[in-house]
């Protein structure tokens, strides 16, 4: 009896019913997980996953010909975007400033072949000259490419499909900066996420990626362009938005609300900009501004997740700091390769000098690490590639024949590199 009372449970319909419920929470569940660890692999915004310019790829070459190239595209104009790639499709933007026209170009991975292109007209303004018309590097995700175009009468963010149709476009207002707009979007949860910080009315603003909807708009007092591209962090398991201006200083803000979490002020009120991208390690913060004639500095910024929410500078670099390139955390370590080809290898933990060592050349992009080596270009176009670690090595260097002025970008185990006029794609095995 007891038997059958056992099998007649098992056989019951709400029992029935509740292990398909279990059943389907478990493929939910690992759908999720598959869809968040796919999206992690994507190179999907400036410097890559969350801006920390890191992948695991090692099958790609340190040194190469152009034997080696897998394809080479021909650009419809310049500009100092990077690539970004979601699948099959990488995702690029130049500007013909004779016709004065702006491109967004979809370009197969595989072939190098364009799938298709946006065109928008505008009219040059004064912008720096070592800026371009096309300086915003694209963000994409798995149903959309949200592309930045600065103006002084309008600047807009607009949605595309990865078929190249138009979904979405939302004005921001003029950017009214003699240097010219640089500053990228990012795509963070349901949100598209700008730092629109330029000579007056700036602002921060999260939209929703799916129909542009202003979803929280943080006004701004730093009258100065800065073009630092916010980066995430786990606030006690909440998703939490890092800002990053010269005079604004380094705040965290909550990604659902808007609501500022903490704040630093460490980079006084001097003649300078934030153009480096923040980078995160757990609860530390990397940030910089400066000027490129001027002082420098990098700071490291620690997070206490208590109910307070506050934060504080531990150490800062000064010397031989950056100006325009992001820092790299890889590791232990933080690399830091500076305007003028000079990198320092710093202790994490304590901003101790590790080694500083020149390598030549002068850079606007930033390093990237690729397994255990770090990849930047100069601006006459060479790639250099160092060994990571305790001891400074050269591993190779690499003349494209163009110059650039845009950080490399790698996807489906290929590393592409973006000249003046050209992408170049090396694969690896």
């Amino acid at each position: 009896m007891k038997y059958r009372n056992r099998w007649s449970v098992a056989r019951s319909p709400s029992v029935r019913i509740h292990v398909q419920r279990v059943v389907l929470l478990a493929v939910w569940a690992a759908l999720v997980a598959h869809a968040k660890a796919d999206e992690a692999e994507q190179w999907s915004r400036f410097r890559g996953p969350n801006g920390c310019g890191a992948t695991n790829d090692n099958g790609i070459p340190s040194q190469w010909s152009e034997n080696d190239y897998a394809w080479v595209a021909e650009l419809p104009g310049v500009g100092n975007s990077s690539p970004v790639a979601w699948n099959d499709r990488v995702f690029v933007t130049a500007a013909d400033e004779k016709n004065e026209t702006r491109y967004l170009l979809c370009i197969d991975l595989q072939t190098g072949k364009e799938r298709w292109r946006a065109a928008t007209s505008f009219k040059s303004y004064k912008k720096h000259k070592n800026n371009s018309f096309a300086s915003a590097t694209p963000a994409v995700d798995a149903d959309h490419v949200y592309q930045l175009w600065h103006s002084k009468k309008a600047t807009t963010l607009v949605a595309y499909d990865h078929d190249g149709g138009e979904k979405w476009r939302t004005e921001l207002g003029p950017y009214l900066h003699g240097q010219g707009g640089a500053t990228s979007p990012v795509v963070a949860g349901d949100y598209v996420v700008v730092a629109h910080d330029h000579k007056s009315d700036s602002f921060l603003i999260a939209l929703d990626r799916n129909s542009g909807k202003q979803h929280w708009k943080i006004s701004r007092e730093g009258k100065r362009a800065c073009y630092s591209t916010p980066c995430l962090r786990d606030a006690g398991g909440k998703p939490e938005l890092v800002f990053v201006h010269c005079y604004e200083g380094v705040i965290g803000v909550d990604l659902e609300t808007g609501q500022q979490n903490w704040k630093v002020d460490p980079f006084g009120r001097e003649s300078q900009r934030a153009l480096a991208s923040p980078v995160v390690s757990g609860n530390l913060v990397i940030a910089g501004s400066g000027a490129i004639t001027g002082d420098r500095q990098v700071v490291a910024i620690e997070v206490d997740e208590g109910g307070a929410k506050q934060a504080s500078e531990i150490y800062r670099v000064v010397r031989q700091a950056p100006h325009v390139p992001t820092p790299l955390i890889l590791n232990d370590h933080m690399y830091l390769w500076n305007d003028g080809g000079i990198c320092t290898c710093c202790e994490l933990s304590t901003g101790e000098v590790v080694w500083q060592k020149r390598v030549g050349g002068s850079y606007f992009s930033s390093p990237i690490a690729i397994g255990d080596r770090i990849f930047s270009i100069d601006t006459a176009g060479e790639v250099v590639v160092l060994a990571a670690g305790d001891s400074f090595r050269i591993i190779a260097r690499n003349p494209m024949g163009q110059g650039s002025r845009a950080t490399l970008a790698v996807a489906g185990k290929t590393l592409l590199i973006r000249t003046d006029g050209k992408l170049f794609a090396i694969r690896g095995e």
